[in-house]
Formats: C-alpha cells, structure tokens, sequence
C-alpha cells in the first residue's frame, strides 16, 4: 500500500498561497503592514501588501493617520487581480468608509471567479488612544464588511464600538453572537489585552464547527506590538491553507503566542512581536478549547503550566489496540496477547431494560478477562456502567468517547464523569478537537482516521502519517492512531509515526490466535525503526471554503 505521507509533503515544491493585506502602513515598523508580512512569512504564503492607510507612529505613539484615496487603493488592487489573486484577504486599517467600499467591491468581484476568505481586523483605533474610526466607518463595517466576513477579529473594546454602545451584550459569548447576527460567518474576540484573566490569554471563538474559550498562559513581556495584526494575518494565512476557521484560530493562536515570547524591543516604547517560522511544532504553544462558555482559570493555569511537553520515549507502549463488539471476542484477543482492548456495544434506538441487563453482563465477562489477563479494557460510551462496574478499582478499565457525546454530557455530565476517576480516552480528528480534549486532561487522544475509513462516515480528510506524527509531538499524552489500518506496512508506519497505540478493528479477523502476531511483529518493526519526520505545520482534516 502507498505510505500516506500526503498534504504536507507533497505541497512543499508547490507555489505558496498567496494572501492580500489591505492595511496601513506603520513608520514604527511594529504593526500593520509590518507585522502581517512576518506572520504570513511564518506561514509560508505570500504576501501582497496593500497599503490603504499611511501613519506617522513610533513605538510610543501615532501622530498623524492619512487615508489613501480610494482610487489609489482600487489601482493596486486592480494591478494583483489577474497576476496574484488572493486565497484569503486580510484587512487592518482602511481609514475611511470610501476605502471599505472598494474592498467591499473587490470582495464580491473575485467571489464571482473563485473562494475567496476575508479575515477583518477592525482596526478602530490604536492602544495609545488614538481614535481612527468615526460612526461613517463605523456603519460601512457593520453594512459593508461584516456580511462579507470569513472571520472577524476584534478584541473587546472593538467589538463593542462594532455593534454599538447600547447593545444588550454583556460578555464576549454575547458579543460574539451579535457580531454573527450582523453577517460574519465567525468571530474571534481577542483577550490578549484583557484584565479580567492575568493568568491566561483567552479568546472567544464562535464558529460553524466549533465555540469556546481558546487559552494560553499570556507571555509576560511589555514587547507585544503587532499583536492584534498577527493573530489576524496567522488566522488569514491559515484559511488560505486550506483550514477551516476553527482550526485557522488554533493556528493563529499559536502563531501569536510564540511572535509575542520572541518580540523584542525597537525604541523606547512597546516593541515588536515577531512571528517566525517553527511555531507549529512548539508543544508549549498548542492552546486548549473549554467545551462552553464557562472556564476556570485556575484550572487553565495549572493544566497548561505542568504538562505541554512532546511525547517521551518512556510513554507507555500501548501497542496494539484490539476493538472488539462483543465479550467472547476480548476473551480471544486476550488469549492471543493483547493486553488493551475496547469493547464497542453499539445501543440500539430504543434500549429497554433487557438490552441493559445484556451490556452489564457484557462489561462484566469483559473486565474480569481483563483483571485475569493484567489486561486493561477499555469501555466505548458506556461510561456509567463502566464506573459501577470498576468500584472504585480503576487498575484494569477504562472509557472512551467521542466529542460529540462529551458536548452533549454538558458541563455538569462532564464532571460527574471526572469525579468516576476512570481514565478517559477522547476521539480527535482536528486541531481545535485536539485542544478541546486537552482540556479534560485525558489519558490519551485518539488521532483519526489516519487512512480512509468504511467503519463509519465522516467528513474528516484522512489526517496520514504527517498530522499523526504531529499529534504525537504536540498532544502532551500519549496518541493513538485509528482508522483505516488494514495491513501490517501501515501498523509499522503509525508506530514509526510516533504512536504509543496502533487501533485494528477488521485485521483482528476471525482467528485473533492467528492475526494478532503478525500485528504485533509490525509494530515492533515500528518501534526500532527510525521516526519519520515531522511537519512544520499540520495538513486540513476538513475541507475549508471561503
């Protein structure tokens, strides 16, 4: 079979995407223009920079914002149009309503040949004070803009003037959802400059896939000019790599936080971030998600203080990962050498009382094979009877859910589901579920499907062995791959990958004594062979559009 080394090496002769900055331009050198060409660098896009504003600034002040007129603006837009059309625009400060509306035009004009994703950094006025938006701005955002917007980016203060004063909005969930109302398609409310987590920098982000409080220790350091700027030329960049705005905020995270620990200063004031290339493979930059709009900073503080560190050599070894439907199949993969394995009971539409008399004598035959065995079972969504079952004696058993069963548990289910104590496996097919299932501190992250799957349908692109090798650097518990693994090459190449488990559904067959041999002389294979390498950055595992 063809190794699935696939996106990131096979993209990496191709002609990088190619992303506009419509923005001022900054005399500083700190912000805007500035800052967005280093972000994309970082990304390895190309940059067109379209200046629409000019300003006379230096690290501790603006003195003077000029406007271009919208007739030079259009002429340099009008110049990259058929030479270099954009996957993804970015705008920073346009300063005046003329100016939107001729983005707004060229918006709807490229719409018309190909996908075009528009990130707005609304850019109302400057963190000296400097005010550089009136309501005529103002209303062509709200009318022109946010309609048109793939993501918008405002910290709190810009959200707030965005859709005015006097809105019943009273937190940046709020804030978020009227910004939606108004047109944008997702919304990411900045916290870098808030003072109500001095511990965390957290940004609100709503989007189709995905919402909730995306968090990072803030990086102490006083150089944190371009900030704004960055966060939203990474999250451009991104979306013109293909990422869905989710999954591009991830990224954007990432790429600001790592240019803020590398700012510098630059003159008397506030220096630049600096955004450079290796972000992407920093495990102390990889967020987490909460799972609603409640979060508890302490606990943000001590989960990303104490274990944001790649996987060790001294991970324990899962190896191989039997999944089974039924407790006559664990006793046959016991009795051939696996020593994990799950037991899938699927629950019918309408359970009644036999049908969950039948699953608990299930789990039980189960767990006391796994007990005799020094086996550990792991339960798939049955986690109730999996923790009554345990009584308090957790050595052998296990859970394991998907994301969409750990959303609907709410945030009351999720801790009475901690407080069982069992070890949580949780399902992964995508950055921002990475950082989601970060977030519970699980014992490990299923990555998948690593190879097309017949199992189950689901939208996810297979993640191949270049995400799953960046799984296991950044996902700081140890990984295991899923999905489409049919033959031994592949088992060999997950484990090369990095995986501490390698997931066999169909290849278990129907003579485990048989089959599970050969898996395990694979993996071993994998182990002693050298890792394949790593990517800078992960490939899309959902299609993105504009």
């Amino acid at each position: 079979m063809t190794p699935a080394w696939t996106a990131s090496a096979a993209t990496e002769n191709a002609a990088p995407r190619i992303v506009w900055s419509i923005a001022g331009n900054d005399s500083g050198g700190g912000a805007g223009l500035s800052a967005d060409a280093r972000a994309a660098a970082a990304f390895g896009v190309h940059l067109c920079p379209v200046v629409a504003a000019i300003t006379a600034q230096n690290s501790l002040t603006v003195t003077h914002v000029e406007p271009l007129a919208p007739e030079l603006l259009d002429a340099q837009l009008a110049a990259l149009v058929d030479d270099l059309p954009p996957a993804a625009i970015k705008t920073g400060l346009l300063g005046s309503a003329a100016n939107i509306a001729v983005v707004a035009r060229w918006i709807d004009r490229l719409r018309q040949r190909a996908p075009v994703a528009l990130v707005v950094d609304p850019v109302l006025g400057a963190s000296s004070g400097a005010a550089f938006a009136d309501d005529a701005v103002l209303t062509a955002y709200r009318d022109q803009l946010l309609p048109r917007a793939t993501l918008v980016t405002p910290n709190e203060r810009e959200a707030r003037r965005l859709v005015g004063e006097g809105a019943d909005t009273q937190n940046a969930p709020q804030l978020a959802e009227a910004l939606r109302a108004l047109g944008a398609a997702a919304v990411a409310i900045t916290g870098g400059d808030s003072a109500h987590a001095p511990s965390c920098s957290l940004d609100w982000i709503a989007t189709e896939h995905a919402s909730g409080w995306l968090a990072l220790p803030r990086v102490g350091t006083p150089h944190t000019h371009g900030t704004g700027c960055t966060y939203a030329s990474s999250a451009a960049s991104a979306l013109a790599l293909g990422f869905v705005a989710a999954d591009a905020l991830v990224l954007a995270k990432m790429a600001t936080t790592h240019a803020i620990a590398h700012g510098h200063a630059a003159g008397q004031g506030a220096g630049p971030v600096a955004a450079r290339a290796g972000f992407g493979t920093q495990p102390e930059h990889l967020p987490v998600l909460s799972w609603d709009d409640h979060f508890d900073i302490d606990s943000c503080s001590r989960l990303l203080g104490g274990r944001q560190s790649p996987i060790s050599s001294e991970t324990p070894d899962i190896g191989l990962y039997a999944i089974v439907d039924r407790a006559e199949r664990v006793a046959q993969v016991l009795a051939a050498g696996v020593r994990t394995v799950q037991l899938r009971i699927k629950t019918p539409a309408q359970p009644d009382a036999a049908w969950h008399a039948v699953l608990r004598a299930q789990l039980a035959q189960a767990l006391a094979a796994c007990r005799q065995a020094g086996a550990t079972l792991v339960v798939n969504d049955h986690w109730r009877a999996a923790a009554e079952l345990a009584a308090g004696d957790a050595r052998h058993i296990a859970i394991h859910l998907g994301q969409e069963d750990l959303l609907a548990l709410g945030a009351a289910g999720r801790a009475e589901l901690a407080s069982t104590g069992l070890r949580l496996g949780i399902s992964s097919h995508s950055l921002w579920e990475l950082c989601r299932a970060r977030s519970l501190a699980p014992g490990y992250v299923a990555c998948g499907p690593v190879w097309p799957t017949l199992t189950k349908a689901m939208p996810w692109v297979p993640q191949g062995l270049d995400n799953l090798a960046w799984w296991v650097r950044m996902a700081g518990v140890p990984v295991v791959a899923i999905g489409g693994i049919l033959d031994h090459t592949q088992a060999e190449q997950a484990t090369r990958s990095g995986a501490a488990g390698v997931c066999i559904v169909r290849g278990l067959a129907d003579e485990p004594a048989r089959t599970v041999p050969a898996w395990q002389a694979a993996i071993d294979q994998g182990r002693a062979a050298p890792r394949l390498p790593l990517p800078a950055l992960p490939h899309p595992s959902l299609a993105g559009r504009a």
